[in-house]
């Protein structure tokens, strides 16, 4: 078999730009650190790495969610906080001026300190986030949450959106309290309908109650109790008599169009007071409802004066308990978001330990790998350049 001076050559270089290839790949690895630098190098293990890369970045964007929840959301439970403080407050303030030995600029000072207390509750409400948008706003973010209207009660201008945060795959959190769940709507201290009370109340009594029993019957108006003498008239929004309670005793509830009513006290003859729908109270219209009532001196110690107190107070217990609620429900999203964060952060270090051995360099033997390749391209080189210099006419 003849081999030519041509093939001699070429298999020469082949030789040589095999060894360098292998030895430049390893330098690359050593340099990269991965032993997985493209698909060509292991191209299973390529796949493989792919899939874990792009878990992590799924991983690491839902921390970054997490994180701006939680922020969100800490700031949220503080200043529901501070103003579940603030209405306790308002509370104590108004037991202590029903103090009968207090005049009545003792009273005023007591209600300008309660005017204080709602302009601060009222800060807390419209409280900002860092990005200057209004927390307790719903999704109206930039849109002040409440304000005084030309009537000078407060009215929300906000909507109840709940903006949610994803923070794993197919789970998602809300980041806000809309400021209508957390202020606005407390149920009524009474239950589903309030009462107004008149000046010429003589007995001592109050509505305790007036809850919808049978909803199916009941016919949502305004009803007005009258004593006509030992009995108890009542008549709907058309003065139409509805019912009469022959003989009123105020120990057994009032029933009647599926609504129960009940009475603390009993109503003197003649006295006349009325009930209307509020199923939900604003803490913003009762501690209003308290200024108004202390900056009253003729009313305040009168039967009317007694039962519009003892309904403010049953409020503000409801508009605290609302606070809490919704306070609660903040904390319990802080709690998850913690969970989750720590399931991806477990997650995060399986598959970076995956990873690792997929992509991650044994340097002791790359290196080993490395001298022997080098060994090797020396000596091929060597060869070559001893095969490629020979010629016939050296031996003529």
């Amino acid at each position: 078999m003849r081999i030519s001076t041509a093939q001699m050559f070429n298999q020469g270089i082949t030789s040589v730009l095999d060894r360098q290839s292998a030895t430049s790949k390893i330098l690359d690895q050593l340099s990269s650190g991965k032993k997985v630098n493209t698909a060509g190098d292991d191209p299973v293990a390529a796949v493989g790495i792919d899939n874990l890369n792009q878990q992590n970045a799924l991983v690491d964007q839902f921390v970054k969610n997490i994180e701006y929840a939680t922020n969100h959301l800490a700031i949220t439970e503080s200043k529901l906080g501070t103003a579940e403080k603030l209405v306790g407050s308002s509370r104590e303030l108004v037991i202590r001026a029903v103090n009968g030995g207090l005049a009545d600029s003792e009273r005023q000072m007591i209600a300008d300190e309660l005017r204080g207390t709602l302009d601060e509750l009222l800060s807390v409400a419209n409280t900002k986030d860092e990005s200057g948008n209004y927390m307790f706003s719903g999704n109206e973010t930039g849109t002040q949450a409440f304000a005084f209207d030309a009537t000078g009660n407060i009215v929300y201008s906000g909507d109840n959106g709940v903006r949610q945060s994803v923070v794993a795959s197919g789970v998602t959190i809300g980041t806000n309290i809309p400021g209508d769940s957390a202020f606005m709507n407390a149920p009524s201290g009474m239950g589903d309908y309030s009462a107004n009370y008149l000046a010429t109340q003589a007995g001592d009594f109050k509505v305790e109650s007036a809850k919808i029993t049978n909803p199916a019957v009941h016919v949502e108006q305004t009803y007005t109790f009258t004593m006509v003498g030992a009995d108890l008239e009542i008549r709907d929004a058309t003065n139409t008599l509805v019912q009469t309670e022959v003989n009123f005793d105020s120990s057994n509830p009032i029933v009647y169009n599926g609504l129960e009513v009940k009475l603390d006290g009993m109503p003197a003859a003649g006295d006349s007071f009325s009930i209307s729908p509020a199923a939900n109270v604003s803490i913003f219209d009762t501690i209003n409802e308290a200024i108004t009532l202390l900056e009253s001196p003729n009313k305040i110690n009168t039967p009317q004066g007694m039962a519009e107190l003892a309904q403010v107070l049953n409020n503000i217990d409801s508009g605290v308990n609302q606070i809490s609620i919704e306070r609660g429900v903040a904390g319990n999203n802080l709690k998850s978001l913690e969970s989750h964060n720590m399931t991806h952060v477990e997650e995060k270090v399986v598959n970076s330990s995956a990873l690792s051995m997929l992509e991650d360099l044994d340097y002791a033997s790359a290196i080993t790998e490395y001298e022997k390749q080098q060994l090797a391209l020396n000596a091929v080189s060597n060869v070559f350049s001893k095969v490629g210099s020979v010629s016939l006419f050296d031996y003529i």
